[in-house]
């Protein structure tokens, strides 16, 4: 039976992004959602302190149920200057249980009378597999909190990161567009260029 890759989230938005750059690599690997193994998913406990300890948590958990398969996990945040690297781990959880638009309002108070408003977002992924070493890629983009939110698309924070390079937010972005420059695209980027030498062994 030929291994699948487990993309270990049940985030739709995540899910579809991982999904639309990994189809661009010309890897011969069924890709399946966490949501197709049933019921007997353990739970994902993310209490690490850096992305890279939460993805690993995240694929080793899924691993105690599919050994045999290549498990795929990002962690992300939004990591802002001024709030001392806030939300950074807690990004998705910051004003509570994964409320995107109480987190936006979160930083936005927080921010309020802030001057320095850069940030950073940053993706870790971490791929194992049977036989296989560790393998760990990451992507971090630069940009600014906007003092209102401004776009439509994307989710979590995008309607607040404003990328220089477009002069919009991630939210006014296409989605091609932010797969060129965001943490996650980056990310997926380097790990497309490493995936076929790993997948042989090298």
């Amino acid at each position: 039976m030929m291994p699948r890759l487990i993309l270990a989230s049940n985030n739709a938005h995540k899910i579809t992004e991982l999904e639309a750059i990994l189809k661009t690599i010309n890897v011969d690997l069924s890709v399946i959602p966490l949501r197709d193994l049933g019921s007997d998913v353990p739970e994902m406990i993310e209490d690490g302190t850096t992305f890279e300890e939460n993805a690993t948590k995240k694929v080793t958990t899924i691993a105690q149920i599919a050994p045999y398969d290549y498990i795929l996990a990002d962690d992300s945040g939004l990591s802002i200057n001024a709030l001392n690297g806030e939300p950074g781990v807690y990004s998705a959880r910051y004003a509570g249980n994964h409320d995107d638009e109480a987190n936006i309002d979160k930083v936005l108070t927080k921010m309020a009378h802030v001057t320095d408003r850069s940030a950073q977002f940053s993706s870790v992924i971490v791929l194992i597999g049977p036989n296989k070493h560790k393998l760990v890629v990451s992507g971090v983009i630069d940009g600014t909190i906007v003092s209102q939110r401004q776009g439509s698309n994307g989710f979590g924070y995008d309607p607040i990161f404003f990328v220089p390079q477009f002069s919009k937010t991630f939210a006014e972005l296409t989605a091609d567009e932010k797969n060129q420059v965001s943490h996650r695209g980056l990310a997926l980027q380097e790990l497309g260029r490493r995936l076929p030498q790993w997948l042989k062994g090298e």
